[in-house]
């Protein structure tokens, strides 16, 4: 989920959060997974966002867009931006679902059809905001029937105590919290 590098990566319009990935070694993390993951042909799917230049299809209803659209270089489509970094980049396999709108990745996607049509019934969520981000994706998934499993030390969210609270008591409601080590084992 939005591992860009408009995002988190060299051109993060939130250095905050950057600077916490980068600090928790979550891409070395994701990393491992994706690597074990594609190893075993666990289908990957990137969730991204990107915005288009006159913001058509971004409503800016909430404080946290309207902050980032004062950017005009957030997330722009069709810039680099938008891209996955490239220590996670996607290969020929994968798939991306990006988003115009909204702040989690079901809502006006093929991300849904896509999973169902592929036979998938659990979805294991890494990447930022545990803040928004991860919580919403966890809920509209369960909302539609997937199980959740949220691997702790792949996801990230700022402030470090702030994001641990929302791990234990509401995404530990939604899914099953785990580690890469622990998938990565159950995998083998």
């Amino acid at each position: 989920m939005e591992m860009q590098r408009g995002v988190v990566g060299d051109l993060a319009t939130m250095r905050a959060l950057a600077d916490a990935v980068a600090s928790e070694n979550t891409v070395s993390s994701i990393a491992r997974l994706l690597g074990v993951a594609r190893s075993k042909a666990v289908r990957i799917v990137y969730c991204t966002a990107e915005w288009r230049a006159d913001r058509a299809g971004t409503i800016l209803t909430t404080p946290i867009l309207s902050r980032l659209a004062g950017n005009p270089a957030h997330i722009l489509q069709g810039t680099t931006a938008v891209d996955v970094i490239p220590e996670l980049a996607p290969q020929e396999n994968d798939l991306v679902s990006a988003r115009l709108h909204g702040l989690t990745p079901f809502n006006g996607t093929s991300l849904d059809t896509w999973l169902r049509s592929l036979g998938i019934a659990t979805i294991i969520a890494t990447g930022v905001s545990v803040n928004i981000g991860i919580v919403g994706m966890c809920i509209e998934a369960t909302n539609m029937g997937y199980h959740v499993v949220v691997p702790t030390d792949a996801v990230c969210g700022i402030p470090a105590s702030y994001a641990a609270d929302v791990l234990t008591n509401t995404i530990a409601m939604l899914g099953h919290l785990t580690t890469v080590d622990a998938i990565i084992d159950a995998w083998s």
